[in-house]
């Protein structure tokens, strides 16, 4: 990265539902928890990360924070949603759990070698992706990991192939 995050940022994505209990039900049955401290009967505060969360807010509570009108997501895209997994096998426990759920498949899953990822819709029509980046991938960047591979793969273009 040039520009290093900055320590102390947390992220917040809000996102309108229906429903807030059937969302929360849905989320949890992926694996995810509330923080109770921040979660009401118009709000659920669901962490996704470190520093990351998403509030799932009824219609109602995010009309009152959007200066715009609300698009219904089943019809248009305004977002998509990505979290990872620490495997790719998790990344298709947890699809599977979101179409067990209730959650419509969005796509079939995307295979990249350094990278999986399967798609859903939740039960508001939200699209969402579950991914899984090898970790060396993620820190060299994809070209310079692909790079990496090709050379571990192909013996000739080893430093030590010119002795």
């Amino acid at each position: 990265m040039t520009t290093s995050a900055h320590p102390g940022r947390m992220l917040f994505v809000n996102i309108p539902v229906a429903n807030l209990e059937r969302s929360k039900a849905f989320f949890a049955n992926l694996g995810f928890g509330f923080n109770p401290k921040f979660t009401d009967e118009s709000a659920a505060c669901m962490p996704v990360g470190e520093h990351a969360f998403v509030m799932l807010l009824s219609r109602e509570k995010f009309a009152e924070f959007a200066k715009l009108p609300l698009a219904d997501p089943t019809t248009h895209t305004l977002a998509l949603y990505c979290f990872s997994m620490s495997s790719r096998d998790e990344v298709d426990t947890v699809s599977a759990a979101a179409l067990a759920a209730g959650g419509s498949k969005a796509d079939d899953a995307e295979d990249y070698g350094f990278m999986y990822s399967r798609s859903f819709f939740d039960l508001d029509g939200h699209g969402w992706q579950v991914m899984w980046m090898d970790p060396a991938a993620a820190e060299q960047g994809p070209e310079a990991f692909a790079a990496s591979v090709q050379d571990a793969d192909d013996p000739a273009s080893s430093p030590a192939a010119t002795f």
